[in-house]
């Protein structure tokens, strides 16, 4: 009997960490470990990781058209590995001039270094250079972080 209880302990544990997962992702894919901004900073610190954080609105059209792209990019997963992976929706939007290092259009994706500073050097190449953190499409971002992981050393 005390196996079973243990057993049902574990299984509520996982399915609370599979629900929180799953609200964090908010359909930008299920499968990839995403964290609270104030979390994902710490994180990266502790685990000498570059932070990709992804600034969008609930309401925002481009956002809209880009989410199912990128929860359905296998590339995007694999990489996110690489990354503490952090979204932002609505009033989540960090506030501070390093979150809009040209504007505060949206989505934004920027990429932080594990001490928390936003990499500028870090843009769509392919993009409008008038709003380089811009990406239209998850195969864009995917360039950007083996850009991110190449430059880092990271696998």
């Amino acid at each position: 009997m005390a196996s079973e209880s243990w057993i049902i302990f574990l299984l509520s544990l996982f399915s609370v960490s599979l629900v929180e997962c799953n609200e964090l992702a908010r359909g930008w894919g299920d499968d990839i470990g995403w964290v609270k901004l104030e979390d994902g900073l710490k994180l990266a610190k502790e685990q000498n990781k570059p932070l990709l954080l992804l600034i969008h609105k609930s309401w925002c059209g481009a956002c809209k058209a880009l989410k199912p792209d990128f929860a359905a990019s296998t590339d995007i997963k694999e990489l996110s590995s690489n990354f503490i992976m952090v979204q932002t929706q609505d009033d989540e939007e960090p506030k501070g001039d390093q979150y809009t290092p040209d504007g505060g259009y949206i989505p934004r994706v920027l990429f932080l270094d594990p001490k928390g500073k936003v990499r500028k050097e870090f843009t769509n190449k392919d993009g409008n250079q008038q709003y380089k953190y811009y990406y239209p499409m998850a195969d864009q971002i995917a360039t950007t972080m083996r850009q991110v992981v190449k430059r880092n050393g990271s696998s």
